[in-house]
C-alpha cells in the first residue's frame, strides 16, 4: 500500500505541475471574466453589464482624468445590480480608496428582475463567478481557473494572446474588446435579431425594489470613498424606444435617485443616432471611445462647475 501511494503521489505531483504550467498562460483570451479576477484592486471603477464592459474604456479616460480605471462589468446574467455585485465589489476595490471616480452604468435591464422570480436564490447571478470568488487580484488566479473555467486547461495555452487576440479580448483593465464583422447587411442582421429578443423580453422584466436597494446600497459604500456617477449607455433606436416604451419611469428613477444622493446622472440614450453598433445592443468599440470620452469631459465640467 505504502509502495502504491508513492508512485501515485508522482501522477499527482506531474498532473499539478502540468496545471500550474497551464494556468500560467491565462490571459484576456481565456474567457470573457478571467481578467477581472487578476489584477491588482482598483481605485477608480466602472460597473454594470455588458453595455458597460463594451461600451466604457478605461484607457480612454485614464487619457483624459489622468487616474486608471477598471471596468468591472461583466453581462447581465452575472452582474446584474444586486448583494452579490456588492459583495464582489467590496473585494474587488483597494480598500485605502480615498478619492475614487466611480462610473456606474445602469439601464433597465441590470436594474430588473423576470416575473417568474420570486426567490433570492432564484436570481440569475446565484451562477456568477462573484458567487463563488475569494480572491480578485491574483495573477496566475488559479481559485478561478478551478471553479470557473469551463473548458480544458490546455486551451489556456493554446489560445493565449500571444497566439492572437480572440474576437472577445478581455483587457487588463477591464475593457471587452469586440472584433466582428461590421459589414452593413450583418449589422443589419445582427440588429433584427437582438431586438426580436428584447421584444420577447419585454413583459417578463419588472423593475426591482431589491434591485434598486441594492444599488442605493453600492452608492452608499462608495460615496465616502470618492464621487459616483450614474450613465445611463446609448443603444439604437429601436431597443432605446422599446425600453422607453416598457420602462417609461426609468429616467425618472435615476434622476430621483441622482437628486437624493446628490450625485450626477449622465443620459446618453437620447443621442443613439449619435453611434455605431454591433447589434442595436452594444456599442461598436470606435463608439465605444468617443462616449468614454464624452463621459470624461462630463465630469471634467461636473469638477469645474463645483470648484467655483
Amino acid at each position: 500500500m505504502g509502495k502504491f501511494l508513492f508512485k501515485i503521489s508522482f501522477y499527482i505531483i506531474g498532473i499539478v505541475a502540468v496545471l500550474l504550467f497551464l494556468g500560467s498562460y491565462a490571459d484576456g483570451n481565456t474567457d470573457d471574466n478571467y481578467m477581472h479576477f487578476a489584477v491588482e484592486k482598483p481605485q477608480n471603477i466602472i460597473l454594470g453589464d455588458s453595455r458597460g464592459v463594451q461600451g466604457v474604456v478605461p484607457e480612454v479616460l485614464k487619457q483624459k482624468l489622468s487616474v486608471p480605471f477598471d471596468n468591472f462589468s461583466l453581462n447581465i446574467v452575472q452582474s446584474p445590480y444586486g448583494e452579490i455585485y456588492l459583495k464582489a465589489l467590496k473585494r474587488k476595490l483597494d480598500p485605502d480608496t480615498k478619492n475614487g471616480i466611480f462610473i456606474l452604468t445602469v439601464n433597465p435591464w441590470n436594474l430588473a428582475l423576470r416575473n417568474i422570480v420570486k426567490k433570492a436564490e432564484h436570481f440569475p447571478e446565484e451562477s456568477s463567478p462573484f458567487r463563488n470568488m475569494y480572491f480578485y487580484n491574483m495573477s496566475p488566479n488559479y481559485e478561478y481557473l478551478l471553479k470557473n473555467l469551463n473548458k480544458s486547461w490546455f486551451r489556456i495555452y493554446l489560445d493565449r494572446e500571444a497566439v492572437g487576440r480572440s474576437n472577445t479580448f478581455l483587457h487588463k483593465d477591464g475593457w471587452m474588446e469586440v472584433n466582428i464583422d461590421m459589414n452593413k447587411d450583418s449589422i443589419a442582421a445582427r440588429t433584427a435579431q437582438k431586438t426580436q429578443e428584447y421584444k420577447d423580453m419585454l413583459n417578463g422584466y419588472t423593475l426591482s425594489e431589491k434591485r434598486m436597494k441594492a444599488l442605493n446600497e453600492i452608492i452608499d459604500y462608495l460615496q465616502p470613498k470618492g464621487t459616483v456617477y450614474l450613465v445611463r449607455i446609448p443603444t439604437s433606436k429601436n431597443i432605446t424606444a422599446l425600453e422607453n416604451e416598457r420602462f417609461p419611469e426609468f429616467n425618472g428613477l435615476m434622476r430621483e435617485l441622482s437628486g437624493k444622493k446628490q450625485i450626477k446622472f449622465y443620459d446618453f440614450s437620447n443621442r443613439p443616432d449619435d453611434y455605431v453598433y454591433t447589434d442595436g445592443n452594444h456599442m461598436y468599440k470606435e463608439s465605444s471611445k468617443v462616449l468614454s470620452s464624452q463621459i470624461a469631459d462630463s465630469i471634467i465640467a461636473a469638477d469645474r462647475k463645483k470648484s467655483k
